[in-house]
C-alpha cells in the first residue's frame, strides 16, 4: 500500500543527484565575496577596533554586529548588480552620466582610492617595522611592490588564482587577529553585556560612529559588482541568474561572518588585554602591550595578521581603482602607473614622519566623503526595473537597503563633523 506522499530520494536517486549538483554549484560560485570582504579587515579596521576595545572594553561589541549585518545587505546588492546586468557599478554609472560628470565622478573615486591606499600601505609598513625593524617609508615601498605581484597574478593567471591568493591572506589575517583569543580568552559575561546597544559618553559615540561609518568602504561596493561579473560572466538565462543569486547569498554570508568574527575578535582581544593600559591608543602600542600580556609569539602573530591585511587590502583596493577607471572613463591605466598614482601619497606621508595610527584614522575621515557616491547609486540601481527586470529589489530588500544606506551615510557625516570639530 503506497502513501499519498512521494518517497524521499536517497543519495543515489534523482533527488540526491539534484542536491549534489546544487551543492556543487554553490561551492563553485564561492569566492568573490571573500575578496570584497578584505575591505572589512584592513588596517583601518584594526585601528578602530583596537582603539574601541582598549578605550571602552566590551561596550561596543554591538556596533560591530550591527555593522556586519548592514554590510551583508550592501555587498549582496553589489554582487547582485553584477550578476543580473553583467555590468559593474562604475559601468552602470558611466552609461548614465554625461561626459563631464563622469570625469568628476572618476576624480572623486580616485581620491578615495588614494585614501584607501594610505591606510593599507601604512598598515603593511607598520607591520614590517614591528616584525623586522624596517623603516616605515621603505616598508611602504616594499608593500606596494608586493601588492603589484599579487595584482600581476590577476592580470596573467586569472581571477581564480587571484581569489586563491587573497583567500590565503584572509586565512593569515584570521589566525593573526584571533590567535590571541586562544591564549587570553575574553570574559563571556562581558561579551554578552557588550551586545546590549548603549553608549557611555561623547567619546564612545565618536568611536561608535567611526566603527559603523567606516565599515562599508566605497571600493568594496565598486569591486564586488565587478568580481561577480568577471567570475560568472554575463547573458545568463533567468534560471541560471536565480541559481547564482542563491549561491551569492551563501558566499556573502560566509565571507562577512569571517570578516565580522575577525573584527569582533580584535575588539575582544583589546578589551581583554588592553583595557585601561596606558599607551595602547596606537597599533604599535597595542602590539607591544599584547606581547607583554600574552607573550612575544602572540605579538608576532598579530603583526603577521597586520602585514597580510595591508598586502591583501592594497591589492584589492588597486583592483577596485582599475574597475572604476574602466567603468567611468572606459580605458585602463597600466599596472605600474595606477600603483604609483595611489601609493606615492602613502609613502610620502610615511617619509614625512607622520604618526602611522593617526594617518590611518585620517584616511578613514577622507573616505567618508566618498561613501554616498557609491552606496546611494547602488541601492537605486538595484531597485530599477528597467535595469534589473524581474530581479529588482523587492519592497523588503529595498527598505533594508535604503535604511542601511541612510545609517552608514549619516554616521559618516557625524564622524566627519566630529572630526572637524575636534580639529577646530
Amino acid at each position: 500500500m503506497t502513501s499519498g506522499n512521494p518517497a524521499p530520494q536517497d543519495a543515489t536517486g534523482a533527488g540526491g543527484t539534484t542536491a549534489r549538483a546544487s551543492s556543487h554549484g554553490t561551492i563553485a560560485a564561492l569566492g568573490p565575496a571573500f575578496v570584497a570582504a578584505i575591505a572589512y579587515v584592513d588596517p583601518g579596521n584594526v585601528a578602530a577596533n583596537v582603539s574601541a576595545g582598549a578605550g571602552h572594553g566590551y561596550l561596543l561589541v554591538w556596533v560591530l554586529v550591527l555593522a556586519n549585518l548592514m554590510a551583508m545587505v550592501i555587498q549582496y546588492l553589489s554582487a547582485k548588480l553584477g550578476i543580473v546586468t553583467g555590468l559593474s557599478l562604475p559601468q552602470v554609472l558611466g552609461g548614465s552620466l554625461p561626459p563631464g560628470t563622469r570625469v568628476l565622478y572618476w576624480a572623486q573615486a580616485q581620491l578615495m582610492a588614494i585614501a584607501t591606499d594610505v591606510a593599507e600601505v601604512i598598515g603593511g609598513a607598520l607591520a614590517l617595522w614591528l616584525l623586522f625593524g624596517i623603516p616605515l617609508a621603505l616598508g611602504g615601498v616594499i608593500v606596494a611592490a608586493l601588492s603589484m605581484l599579487v595584482l600581476a597574478l590577476q592580470n596573467h593567471r586569472g581571477q581564480r588564482v587571484f581569489e586563491t591568493v587573497i583567500l590565503g591572506m584572509l586565512g593569515i589575517i584570521t589566525v593573526g587577529f584571533l590567535g590571541g583569543l586562544v591564549v587570553g580568552p575574553p570574559d563571556p559575561r562581558g561579551v554578552l553585556d557588550g551586545l546590549v546597544p548603549r553608549l557611555e559618553g561623547f567619546e564612545s559615540l565618536v568611536i561608535a560612529a567611526g566603527m559603523l561609518g567606516a565599515t562599508v568602504m566605497p571600493h568594496a561596493i565598486y569591486i564586488h559588482s565587478a568580481l561577480s561579473r568577471d567570475r560568472h560572466g554575463m547573458g545568463h538565462a533567468p534560471e541560471r541568474v536565480s541559481q547564482l543569486l542563491r549561491a551569492t547569498r551563501v558566499d556573502v554570508v560566509l565571507a562577512l561572518v569571517v570578516a565580522g568574527a575577525v573584527n569582533i575578535g580584535m575588539l575582544l582581544l583589546a578589551a581583554r588585554n588592553l583595557y585601561g593600559v596606558e599607551g595602547t591608543d596606537t597599533i604599535e602600542g597595542a602590539q607591544h602591550a599584547i606581547s607583554d600580556a600574552l607573550g612575544p609569539a602572540v605579538g608576532v602573530v598579530f603583526s603577521l595578521g597586520l602585514l597580510a591585511s595591508g598586502l591583501a587590502s592594497t591589492a584589492v583596493g588597486a583592483y577596485a581603482g582599475d574597475v572604476v577607471t574602466a567603468g567611468l572613463l572606459r580605458w585602463r591605466i597600466p599596472l605600474l602607473a595606477r600603483r604609483l598614482i595611489t601609493v606615492i601619497p602613502a609613502v610620502v606621508i610615511l617619509a614625512l614622519g607622520a604618526e602611522p595610527t593617526a594617518a590611518l584614522v585620517g584616511s578613514q575621515v577622507v573616505l567618508s566623503f566618498g561613501i554616498a557616491f557609491a552606496l546611494i547609486p547602488l541601492v537605486r540601481a538595484t531597485g530599477r526595473a528597467s535595469l534589473m527586470g524581474r530581479f529588482r529589489n523587492g519592497p523588503v530588500l529595498a527598505a533594508i537597503g535604503w535604511v542601511s544606506a541612510a545609517i552608514v551615510v549619516v554616521l559618516n557625516v557625524v564622524l566627519l563633523v566630529m572630526g572637524v570639530g575636534n580639529v577646530g
